[in-house]
């Protein structure tokens, strides 16, 4: 993705279902659950590069003793800064006490059997340390001590947060992330609770009832109740301080979530990869948390997925194939691959099969898998039309001639590279723009002047900046006859509210090319009327609104958007045309059948609260202001 936004989280859970002693014996380390949690995080460092968090939870402690410890960093590498830190604890032991798992256990921090990690792209907010999770609601009762860490973005947070007062509470912040723990906490409390009076009831002292407190909490309930007002996407993990550990997922699977477990170890993480590699397994024995479920594990080792809501239509996060997640999943890279051969036949009507004067490239590095089914699909449709001039030519065929036809080749290229970050020093200006234009450098003296047409693959294009700004600039210099910027998402035209930073209408490029043709062809009223639609939308009944926005675009042709999107990205000063090419919806569809969720190409939310998100987003933009809609 040449434009950088921020987006989903990573997180991961381990539960040993084995005593430390065990993993020491035959691993030659008692630190097994933090060396795997360490994989598993960072596995997934493209989930979260703002900060990065871990708890550990140790089973059976004694009164007075620490159970819980938790370490969090937003520094620049904080997957490294906080394990460093960690590990720092073990550094200068003796080689009696590293080998002693009862011993490091009783003395030592971060030497549990459950253990939780969390990635962060913050969407929004600060970038403290105290926004990085696991996030922890602490009491002296072990049972209702909560640490919890998530992937999610919630649209109804005002309503939840309501919710919480009406119970006489009064959280700290209204945030997504305070209310969802204030939720499970204000349940778990009553579970406990409820345990208590039927115990004390049956003449139990204070002392037997914790341990039967803590084998008869129902965790499937808890959950249950405290996502049942949830409006968004989530992948959400937690840990009971007795030593319940859970995993669960947003009814309509929007945020992904995957688990494995065996004998010895249970493990959650966002992507599938993570697990195979961190645990040594095959792709078949790690599996997709249902939606609407949850992976429960319980302090005694009974592992169990439970339904805990009603699943609405699936509708995973395609975004999650086409950038986000990483392309080591088996799935995710033969789709990011179909993505890109799509686009062949669009391609080469556009450069009219002129194979021998256009070069094909991709930017920027993400783009690269896409770019691979983009060749696969030119080599496909050559080979076609190789095969049909040689029998086209039947008797008259010769030697040269079928050389000819034979050397003709698909000009693949290393065009576009990535230099290092460059600091502009100046804030403001036109000198800021000159040097941030310099982000990327070019291979030059491989496209020829005034001859060759530049093809450039690129996942997705959302704000167009970083293209108008830098890279047509930048490869405008190769003098090419033409440029081509092929999209393998689709144009992106809506408000993400589920986890992805792409909030605010007025900064997509398909918006901006939608709002230019309405004005272009005398429309601008429609605006207005669009505007008072959504403004009566919020006083109905959420189950009701509709996404209003979706009948503006109605009004275009797909293809017509794009040519005023290649207008606005194409910089003032440059000599060659630019073209762009975007995926279509039913391309998504095709080469990634199994993730429906294209509501930031489609305007189809899955969630009532996305198309009110929509509107008030529209509102934003039409009121003049900067303001998030969610």
């Amino acid at each position: 993705m040449s434009d950088a936004i921020k987006h989903e989280c990573g997180v991961a859970l381990i539960r040993l279902l084995k005593p430390l002693d065990y993993y020491h014996k035959k691993y030659g380390t008692a630190l097994y659950g933090l060396n795997k949690l360490y994989l598993l995080m960072q596995k997934q460092h493209n989930r979260g590069q703002d900060g990065a968090g871990i708890a550990t939870l140790k089973l059976d402690t004694q009164p007075g003793k620490r159970y819980a410890s938790r370490r969090r960093s937003n520094a620049s590498k904080p997957i490294k800064d906080i394990f460093d830190r960690v590990y720092r604890n073990f550094n200068d032991l003796s080689p009696e006490h590293l080998n002693d798992a009862k011993w490091l256990k009783d003395n030592l921090p971060y030497v549990g059997e459950v253990l939780m990690g969390h990635l962060r792209y913050g969407t929004h907010g600060s970038n403290r340390v105290e926004n990085c999770h696991p996030v922890m609601r602490q009491n002296n009762w072990v049972n209702r001590n909560l640490l919890m860490a998530g992937n999610f973005n919630l649209t109804n947070v005002d309503e939840l947060f309501g919710h919480l007062v009406k119970l006489g509470q009064s959280p700290k912040e209204k945030t997504d992330t305070v209310t969802i723990l204030e939720k499970f906490g204000h349940f778990l409390d009553n579970e406990v609770e409820s345990l208590f009076a039927y115990y004390k009831q049956k003449e139990y002292t204070n002392q037997e009832i914790a341990p039967l407190i803590n084998e008869g909490i129902d965790l499937r309930s808890i959950i249950r109740r405290s996502i049942k007002k949830f409006d968004g996407g989530y992948a959400m993990i937690g840990m009971i301080g007795h030593g319940d550990a859970f995993a669960v997922r947003d009814p309509a699977g929007i945020r992904p979530a995957y688990y494995y477990h065996d004998e010895e170890i249970a493990v959650v993480a966002s992507e599938r990869p993570a697990i195979q590699t961190a645990c040594n397994v095959l792709y078949q024995d790690v599996h997709e948390l249902p939606p609407g479920h949850a992976f429960i594990i319980k302090k005694n080792g009974k592992i169990s997925v439970e339904q805990v809501a009603v699943e609405t239509p699936y509708t995973p996060c395609s975004f999650e194939r086409i950038y986000f997640s990483r392309g080591t999943d088996r799935d995710i890279y033969l789709e990011r691959k179909q993505l890109g051969s799509q686009l062949a036949k669009s391609i080469l009507k556009a450069v009219k099969y002129d194979f021998d004067n256009t070069v094909f490239s991709f930017v920027p590095n993400t783009a690269e898998t896409a770019f691979y089914g983009m060749m696969k699909g030119m080599e496909d449709r050559l080979n076609k039309r190789k095969k049909a001039q040689i029998l086209e030519l039947g008797n008259k065929i010769t030697p040269n001639k079928l050389e000819k036809i034979l050397n003709t080749r698909i000009r693949m290229e290393k065009i576009v590279v990535k230099d290092a970050k460059l600091r502009t020093f100046i804030s403001e200006g036109a000198t800021r723009d000159e040097l941030v234009s310099h982000v990327y450098d070019v291979t030059y003296g491989i496209v020829r002047n005034h001859v060759d047409t530049l093809v450039l693959m690129d996942d997705s294009i959302v704000r167009g900046t970083t293209l108008r700004q830098s890279i047509l600039k930048i490869v405008s210099r190769l003098r090419p006859k033409k440029i081509i910027v092929v999209s393998s998402a689709p144009q992106i035209r809506y408000p993400d509210c589920y986890g992805i930073d792409m909030s605010r209408m007025k900064d997509f490029v398909a918006f901006q090319a939608l709002v230019a043709l309405l004005k272009e062809t005398g429309q601008e009223k429609l605006l207005k009327k669009t505007y008072k639609r959504c403004k009566e939308s919020l006083t109905q009944p959420k189950k009701k609104v509709k996404n209003e926005v979706k009948a503006l675009y109605d009004i275009f042709p797909y293809e017509k958007v794009s040519r005023k999107i290649a207008e606005i990205v194409t910089p003032k000063d440059i000599k060659p045309k630019v073209e762009v090419i975007y995926q279509t919806l039913e391309g998504l569809h095709k080469a990634c059948p199994n993730s429906a969720g294209d509501w930031y190409f489609s305007g189809n939310y899955p969630t009532p609260g996305g198309n009110l998100v929509a509107n008030r987003a529209f509102m934003i933009f039409m009121e003049g202001k900067n303001e998030r809609a969610y």
